[in-house]
C-alpha cells in the first residue's frame, strides 16, 4: 500500500514539475512550486526521513513561497517571451533522464540492511549513541555532536547567504535618507486570513519551540525550528503589515540574531577548548561526559535556530522594503 502511495506521489511530482515549466504566469508557478515542496515533504516522510520532511515543509513550502511572492511583487506577473533553444533543452533533459534511470539499476533495495551505507559508519553511530550521548534521535547526535564541525559550517553558510542576499537587495540604493513609503495594510482587512492567521501564529511559535527542544527525542532541531518560528513572524507581518512585524522583532535585532546564533555555536566550541577538551567536544561541559554532550547539543541547537530564524526574517523584510518596480 505504501509503495502504491509513493508511486502516486511521484506521479504528482512529475505532473507538478511539468506544469511549473509550462506555465507563463509567475504567480501560478510559485504556487505550484509550493505544492511541489509539500509533495516532496510527503515523499521524505514515506522514506522515514522525518527531519528532512519537516525542513522541506517549513522552508520549501512555507518561507520560500513567501519570499518568492515578495520577489514577484517587484516583477511582472507574466514571464517575458524570449527565444528558446527548444531542441537543446529537450536533449539535455532526455540525457539527464536516461542517466538517472541507468543509475537506479545499481541502487540497493530500499531498507536493505546490507546496503553499503548501512555497512560504513551507520552501525557505529547506532551502537555508540546510547553509550556516548544517550539520546533516542541518532540524527541529532550525528549532526550536532559526531559531525558538529559540518553543522557549524552550515550555520555560517546560512549567515553568509543572508549577508549576500541583503547586499544584493540593497544594491543601487543611495546612502541618503530614503523616501517614506506608504504603510502596507497587510491582510488585516480580509476577515478569513485575519481570524485564522491570528489564531495560528501562537500555535506555530509553540510548535517551533517544541521542535527546537524536542529534537533530541524526535524529528526536529534548530534548522527546522528556526524556519517554523520565522514562518509565524512572517505570517504576523503579512496579516498586520511590515511595520507591525518590525515592531515585534526590529531589523537590528534580526541581524543580531543571524550573527549571534553562529557566535553561540562557535562560542560553545571555544568554551570546550578552555575547559581542556577539543573544539566542540561537549563532554567537558559536565563532570558526567554524557550530560556534557546533552548540554552542548542543546546550546548549539539553540544557536542554529536563532541564526536560521534571524536570517529568514531579515531576508523577508529586505524583500518587503523594496519598492515595486
Amino acid at each position: 500500500m505504501i509503495t502504491v502511495f509513493a508511486v502516486f506521489l511521484l506521479t504528482l511530482l512529475v505532473i507538478t514539475a511539468v506544469a511549473i515549466v509550462r506555465t507563463e504566469n509567475l504567480f501560478i508557478a510559485v504556487m505550484l512550486a509550493a505544492i511541489f515542496s509539500l509533495l516532496m515533504a510527503a515523499n521524505f516522510f514515506i522514506l522515514d526521513a522525518a527531519d528532512v520532511a519537516l525542513t522541506e515543509a517549513a522552508v520549501g513550502a512555507g518561507v520560500t513561497t513567501v519570499i518568492f511572492l515578495s520577489a514577484l511583487a517587484l516583477t511582472a506577473s507574466q514571464e517575458r517571451a524570449k527565444p528558446s533553444a527548444r531542441m537543446l533543452s529537450v536533449g539535455v533533459v532526455s540525457v539527464t533522464v536516461v542517466v538517472l534511470l541507468y543509475a537506479t539499476f545499481d541502487k540497493p533495495r530500499l531498507g536493505d540492511p546490507n546496503a553499503p551505507v548501512q555497512q560504513h559508519v551507520a552501525p557505529w553511530y547506532l551502537e555508540q549513541t546510547p553509550e556516548l550521548i544517550d539520546i533516542p534521535n541518532v540524527v541529532t547526535a550525528v549532526l550536532a555532536s559526531f559531525r558538529g564541525y559540518d553543522t557549524l559550517g552550515e550555520v555560517f553558510v546560512v549567515l553568509a547567504a543572508c549577508i549576500g542576499v541583503l547586499f544584493v537587495l540593497s544594491a543601487g540604493t543611495s546612502g541618503g535618507p530614503q523616501p517614506v513609503r506608504p504603510e502596507t495594510p497587510g491582510l488585516r482587512h480580509h476577515l478569513i486570513p485575519k481570524v485564522v492567521g491570528r489564531l495560528l501564529v501562537p500555535f506555530i511559535i509553540l510548535f517551533g519551540l517544541y521542535v527546537q527542544f524536542h529534537g533530541e527525542y524526535g524529528p526536529g532541531g534548530g534548522f527546522q525550528a528556526g524556519a517554523i518560528i520565522a514562518t509565524a513572524f512572517i505570517l504576523h507581518a503579512l496579516l498586520e503589515g511590515e511595520s507591525a512585524g518590525l515592531r515585534a522583532i526590529p531589523r537590528s535585532a534580526l541581524l543580531t540574531m543571524a550573527a549571534g546564533g553562529a557566535i553561540i555555536y562557535a562560542g560553545v566550541g571555544i568554551l570546550t577548548m578552555l575547559l581542556g577538551g577539543s573544539f566542540l567536544d561537549y563532554s567537558v561541559l559536565h563532570s558526567n561526559s554524557v550530560k556534557g554532550q546533552q548540554y552542548g547539543i542543546i546550546a548549539i541547537e539553540a544557536g542554529v535556530g536563532i541564526t536560521v530564524c534571524g536570517a529568514l526574517l531579515a531576508i523577508f523584510h529586505a524583500f518587503a522594503a523594496r519598492e515595486q518596480s
